[in-house]
């Protein structure tokens, strides 16, 4: 989960076929209800895999790998004893087809972070923040903003694993210090990546389906904002006003470093423009940014061999290289969206989509279906459920697709579990940010959660 939200970057990728077949031909689901029982137990058995996947230590790609192959081999029986065959391939096809554009934007926008880590961006970052001596508040404050505004352009995951880093190196004789400061990282980087197209793999996912427009995105910048400054200003007044102790740390950025972050935002404006202006899909426009980076690469890979010391090698510095960094990508989060994908697509081949639509909003509405998305986003990876919303056929207003995207994100700030940078910070802080150290303070996210709907229904009412 190292890279879910890859805040920079636009993960664009979920068009999912069913949508597409149902606005060209009279689709409907194969009439097979045994089967159709087969392949809903399949699904729920291979995510409650993934949901137990801290006290078993089984990665979350594997089981819904397995179940997304088992998955499409009884939706494919059921469409051939229909005699629908080339139906139900179609269907496998156009969700591979958003899986193979998801991979490729993810494998540029993930190479780039690594590719900044390794110049010591990241390292820089956190030891200027560690030496400034602030006080507690004041960082408080500080990495809150931060994680909020960098989350859009850096991947929510390791913002907070950044920021985090900070508060517990300044924060380390203060366990009351360090939980706050790891809740109010987790939830303003979850709302930060809210208003971004590329801020969070949901908000890059409506972004690419083509249901809100780029620049409608940051209609969600105040409700986002709201969302966190009112569980963070709770939480402020249960902070010592106390200084810590000065603490030396230097950090040095290798060469190149602030060429990459330079690239990586034109990178992000390229993508856009040509997204914008010709409709080339984003991963086009990714895939194009790294190959500049690769070329800059090779010259940041000369001047490393050039200035490199036996000295440097003997404590485990190595030359840059572009293809180690291709090789930290996150391969178990990849695996993972292949196989949610793809399970999502079988259910959706077999009606289950256009049913749990039915049952959503006809039966609650729009506006009280999309605030109970984002309890479910708590609980369940809001990747899944975001990709399910997408493929519901469902007609929604821009005001509507918004409300959703702003509720799917920060509704995983409610549980520690609710989000990779939860999950992620929890290991990084372990036995100090707990599960339940976390929920002592639900209360005050919850109210952030409804403030920032609020805002959005009140500001934005005429995208209704």
């Amino acid at each position: 989960m190292r890279y879910l939200l890859l805040l920079l970057f636009a993960l664009p990728f979920l068009g999912v076929s069913l949508p597409v077949l149902a606005s060209e031909t009279a689709f409907s689901p194969p009439q097979t209800p045994w089967i159709s029982g087969i392949v809903l137990a399949i699904f729920v058995a291979a995510y409650a895999f993934v949901l137990l996947e801290e006290k078993l230590h089984l990665r979350k790609s594997k089981p819904v790998t397995v179940g997304a192959g088992l998955i499409w081999i009884f939706v494919m029986m059921a469409f051939g004893h229909e005699g629908r065959s080339e139906e139900g391939l179609t269907l496998l096809r156009h969700a591979l087809l958003e899986y193979a554009e998801l991979m490729l934007f993810l494998l540029s926008a993930m190479t780039f972070v690594n590719t900044m880590e390794d110049r010591g961006l990241f390292d820089a970052l956190r030891a200027k923040l560690v030496s400034k001596g602030f006080s507690l508040r004041s960082l408080f404050w500080i990495c809150g903003g931060l994680a909020f505004f960098m989350s859009p352009v850096a991947d929510n995951l390791t913002t907070a694993l950044v920021l985090a880093a900070v508060a517990m190196a300044v924060g380390k004789d203060n366990k009351n210090f360090i939980i706050l400061s790891c809740i109010n990282i987790v939830v303003a980087a979850n709302a930060g990546g809210a208003f971004s197209p590329f801020g969070d793999i949901t908000t890059l996912m409506v972004w690419q389906k083509g249901v809100v427009p780029f620049v409608d995105f940051f209609a969600l910048f105040l409700p986002s904002l709201v969302s966190w400054l009112i569980p963070a200003a709770a939480m402020s007044f249960a902070l010592p006003k106390k200084r810590p102790p000065e603490i030396e740390e230097k950090a040095k950025i290798k060469k190149g470093g602030f060429v990459v972050a330079g690239l990586f935002v034109f990178t992000i404006i390229m993508t856009v423009s040509l997204h914008q202006l010709l409709h080339l899909p984003p991963f086009l426009g990714m895939m194009t940014g790294l190959g500049f980076l690769k070329l800059y690469g090779h010259f940041i890979r000369k001047h490393d061999l050039k200035t490199f010391t036996a000295d440097m090698t003997a404590t485990g510095g190595k030359p840059f290289d572009i293809f180690i960094s291709l090789r930290r990508i996150e391969w178990d989060t990849m695996m993972f969206f292949y196989g949610v994908m793809l399970c999502v697509g079988g259910l959706g081949a077999m009606g289950y989509l256009h049913s749990l639509s039915s049952l959503l909003y006809a039966g609650m509405g729009d506006t009280a279906a999309h605030v109970l998305i984002g309890f479910i986003s708590a609980v369940i990876d809001n990747i899944p459920v975001m990709f399910a919303v997408l493929n519901m056929e469902a007609n929604h207003s821009l005001g509507q697709w918004l409300l959703v995207t702003l509720t799917a994100g920060i509704g995983g700030s409610l549980l520690s579990v609710g989000s990779a940078a939860g999950v992620a910070l929890m290991g990084q802080a372990q036995g100090t940010y707990t599960f339940m150290r976390h929920l002592k303070w639900a209360w005050a996210i919850l109210l952030g959660y409804f403030a920032g709907i609020g805002t959005h229904l009140l500001i934005n009412a005429e995208m209704f």
